[in-house]
């Protein structure tokens, strides 16, 4: 039986980044790469923008694979030719997203459509994405999931309501994966609150200071910060499932 104690490397580990390409995804890939995991970076120009990154992981083998995380048939074929190539997929990052900032009071610019949008993307695409790799993942009795989620989660503050509501809903559905998957696979998210990445369109020098000047530990978060939690997940936490970890310098206080 897994005794989930903490290790020190992923040697042997393969790790897929959905989302890879992105700030978080891609400092994520070279975490786990220096600690000896094969990562697979996925997302919808993930081979074009993998030419340029993939020189940068550390160790060989590393690929990349086009896929979008809101076309469930792509998340399926690229677990099958991960499956074909790998045999096996011992971690699973689900970093990828999508948001648009839209004022909580101005109900009229949050259309349905781009609710649909946002749910899509950072809710059911999360979802579908685990379901696609869930037999590689159970397959060694020791898989792992971590998603990215958000403070937003839970303070209720976010770049829209319905980017909010996906949060919201991923935290909890984590949480019952979790139970219904153990133990064979862990699931796990990682919440951080203001990212110096660009995801957010629009979010500048000027928000990232002020908002780092009001947040406890002085600064916004780096990709880094959020990678650094994912890694933790992998090698020390390992007796930790069903839970979030926070990464936002006490930004929900």
């Amino acid at each position: 039986m897994n005794s989930f104690e903490a290790i020190s490397n992923l040697k042997g580990k393969v790790a897929v980044i959905i989302g890879g390409n992105g700030a978080v995804g891609f400092a994520t890939a070279k975490r786990l790469s220096k600690l000896g995991a094969l990562c697979v970076l996925i997302g919808r120009n993930a081979i074009q923008k993998g030419a340029e990154q993939l020189p940068f992981l550390f160790g060989g083998g590393h690929i990349c694979i086009n896929a979008s995380i809101t076309e469930s048939s792509t998340l399926r074929k690229a677990a099958e030719e991960i499956r074909e190539q790998f045999g096996r997929c011992d971690i699973l990052i689900n970093s990828a997203g999508f948001t648009k900032p839209v004022p909580a009071g101005d109900l009229e610019a949050l259309t349905d459509d781009l609710i649909d949008e946002v749910l899509q993307a950072n809710f059911r695409g999360v979802f579908a994405s685990i379901r696609a790799f869930e037999s590689m993942l159970r397959s060694n009795g020791d898989g792992l999931v971590v998603n990215v989620s958000s403070i937003a989660a839970f303070t209720g503050v976010g770049s829209n309501l319905a980017y909010v509501a996906a949060k919201a809903s991923l935290d909890i559905v984590s949480e019952s994966l979790a139970k219904v998957l153990a133990p064979s696979i862990r699931v796990l998210c990682v919440s951080p609150g203001v990212i110096d990445s660009g995801f957010v369109p629009g979010r500048g020098s000027d928000f990232n200071e002020k908002t780092g000047s009001s947040t406890p530990l002085k600064r916004i978060g780096a990709p880094d910060d959020v990678a650094a939690a994912i890694e933790a997940c992998a090698t020390l936490l390992r007796f930790s499932t069903g839970t979030k970890i926070v990464i936002d310098g006490g930004r929900h206080l």
